[in-house]
């Protein structure tokens, strides 16, 4: 199977199991609400997507990292929310991470790993913040964590995966790409 039915395979499969379990009842200890929470929102989408995409340009170990950036990010906002501590301008966060990212790809822009994972991870704690200060009562912690930090990895792999399809393509798809995902973001900065 080429790899791009393997990636619209893969991308069906999460958008029909979201909307299979997407209904009272399935919270499972958390687990299920965590996996979900990610896929249901749309600026986590295309944050986690285009941060994935976009990390396939980058530097080796840039590429190679972006993964524990993500997962470090997301746990660690997530521990800030359970901490009981606020995070000023979450909202804002999440929806400037989608216009940056989009920038980044339209741009083709390369950062160093230190300035990149810096980025990545701080994008990725408003986006735990939320998903921490979301968990609903009485879900399991642990199951919850995993839940999100797998749905996250899904969706990051994904958007990576994509951003290998658009390296083999004139890079003006990548650009076009990034111009879409800029927009979006502005659209829910300005909404």
């Amino acid at each position: 199977m080429k790899l791009t039915s393997k990636l619209l395979t893969a991308a069906a499969l999460l958008a029909a199991s979201a909307s299979a379990m997407a209904h009272p009842g399935h919270t499972e200890g958390g687990f299920t609400s965590g996996l979900l929470h990610p896929m249901l929102g749309l600026d986590h989408l295309l944050a986690m997507a285009a941060i994935g995409f976009w990390s396939v340009r980058q530097n080796k170990l840039m590429k190679n990292a972006t993964p524990a950036f993500v997962i470090g990010g997301m746990v660690g906002g997530a521990a800030l929310a359970w901490g009981g501590l606020s995070m000023p301008g979450v909202e804002t966060g999440i929806t400037f991470s989608v216009l940056v990212a989009g920038i980044l790809i339209a741009t083709l822009a390369k950062l160093p790993t230190a300035v990149g994972g810096t980025l990545v991870g701080a994008f990725m704690l408003f986006h735990g913040f939320a998903h921490g200060a979301e968990m609903p009562e009485g879900a399991t912690l642990a199951a919850y964590l995993a839940g999100f930090s797998i749905a996250t990895l899904a969706i990051t792999l994904v958007g990576r995966g994509l951003g290998s399809l658009m390296m083999k393509a004139d890079s003006r798809f990548s650009r076009g790409v990034g111009g879409v995902l800029a927009a979006a973001g502005a659209y829910l900065v300005a909404a």
